[in-house]
């Protein structure tokens, strides 16, 4: 009778484990609904980045000035002989020259838009780029084959076009000049201005400023080509996130925005070897600066993030779902052992589920009310379905409200887990020692062979 009591305790110890693992399977399918949700976020975001304006960037101006190269060839006239021709169509190329100094001031104004449940945060940048240039022109090698030197021109690289509202200003020296699509070859997207001729050997010395209005969603790029960069960017939104090649050298941060300065020399970026390799800014390489990838430039970024990401913040709640009913159906068998009650394993089984379901209820609650709301409702909502539920499974209104009161603490630490990204880890791994050390207190004194013996 006592190896068949022990056998039942080992084989419902079983179960129980089991149980444990199965649950993991709507834990599972929740995780799942949360990363497809989030795909339909980032889905919205991608729909109005088309209709609208995507991730924006400037990268600019550069001086590029197009040559052709003179060359003398000899060939053979209709007499046989061999003459030399010089001949102005050899190879092409261009020079590209960086400014001096280019300092860019904006200020980032925040809006939403909407697409079903989901909000994409965009801007609008009102901003003035200052540049100044001395670029001296190679001189010929041969003055014998003088180069060809065409008309140079002054780019600059948008990210998406589209976010251009209204007509950008561009004046040189002082001088309104018209302003053309397109980076003056290619169909490279920005902007560009043709200059006039210059001469080889001599000097190309001018300064330049834009006024431009840009939309962009999410987040602002700027790559800093000159030898000397000062960015000035302020906004109302109180939630930047700082990313790219090189961070603020000041920042101020509270409720009512922030203000970023940053300072870069060429000595410190690679952007100027980048761009003379083809590189160029996009949409594209903006946006993943925000989840830590480096782009084919070294940009200066800022982005308007969410205090809270719901569906992140669901996603990390829901790692920590398998401890919740693995806490739960222990302090079950504690009770089946010390107290001798019966619990059966469907009754273990529907108490795990319902802790599950609390995932799906805060996701999907989320979408609709603040994430502090939403967990509120959903944790209210499983602790007392769970909490009714156990006054009669554990035959005691007392102990079923205990019991609720544990899963109450459990949700109120996991909170604090969520809300505190930086000292997640060490709270959660406090939580475990802590948990763990008051089970082992709680049955410091129990017999376990007498615990599992008839005459327990």
């Amino acid at each position: 009778m006592q190896l068949a009591t022990r056998f039942s305790s080992i084989f419902k110890v079983f179960i129980v484990f089991v149980l444990t693992l199965l649950i993991l399977i709507p834990l599972s399918m929740i995780r799942g609904t949360i990363s497809e949700r989030q795909a339909y976020r980032e889905e919205a975001v991608g729909t109005i980045a088309r209709s609208e304006a995507g991730a924006q960037g400037v990268a600019g101006p550069v001086l590029v000035v197009p040559y052709t190269e003179t060359i003398e060839v000899e060939e053979t006239n209709q007499a046989g002989k061999v003459v030399r021709k010089v001949k102005r169509d050899g190879e092409s190329g261009q020079w590209i020259f960086f400014p001096k100094s280019l300092a860019l001031s904006g200020r980032m104004a925040p809006y939403t838009r909407r697409l079903g449940l989901h909000e994409v945060r965009m801007f609008t940048l009102d901003g003035t780029m200052d540049a100044r240039f001395d670029a001296l022109i190679p001189r010929d090698a041969n003055p014998d084959l003088p180069r060809k030197i065409g008309r140079p021109w002054l780019a600059y690289g948008i990210a998406d076009v589209r976010g251009l509202r209204g007509v950008p200003k561009l004046r040189i020296d002082g001088k309104e000049v018209q302003l053309e699509r397109g980076l003056g070859a290619g169909d490279r997207p920005g902007l560009h201005v043709r200059l006039a001729a210059p001469a080889a050997g001599t000097r190309v010395a001018f300064s330049s400023k834009l006024q431009a209005e840009l939309t962009g969603s999410e987040a602002f790029a700027f790559a800093p080509l000159g030898d000397r960069n000062a960015i000035k960017l302020d906004s109302a939104w109180p939630h930047p996130q700082f990313n790219g090649a090189f961070l603020p050298r000041s920042r101020k941060i509270d409720a009512a925005g922030f203000q970023a300065d940053w300072e870069v020399s060429s000595l410190a970026s690679n952007a100027q070897a980048q761009y003379l390799r083809g590189n160029r800014i996009d949409s594209d390489g903006v946006a993943a600066l925000g989840s830590g990838a480096s782009g084919s430039l070294d940009l200066i970024g800022v982005s308007l993030v969410e205090p809270v990401n719901v569906y992140s913040q669901a996603d990390r709640a829901s790692k920590y779902g398998l401890l919740f009913v693995a806490l739960t159906f222990v302090g079950f068998f504690m009770f089946e052992l010390i107290k001798q009650l019966r619990i059966h394993p469907i009754q273990y089984g529907l108490v795990g589920l319902a802790l599950a379901i609390f995932f799906l209820l805060l996701v999907s609650l989320s979408e609709h009310i603040d994430f502090a709301w939403a967990y509120l409702s959903a944790s209210a909502a499983c602790i007392g379905l769970i909490g009714f539920y156990l006054c009669t499974v554990l035959r005691s209104v007392g102990r079923g409200i205990g019991f609720a009161a544990m899963l109450a603490a459990l949700y109120a630490v996991l909170y604090g887990l969520l809300v505190s990204e930086d000292n997640a880890l060490v709270m959660g791994a406090g939580l475990l020692f802590v948990i763990l050390a008051a089970i082992m207190v709680i049955t410091r004194r129990v017999d376990w062979y007498r615990a599992t013996s008839p005459a327990a």
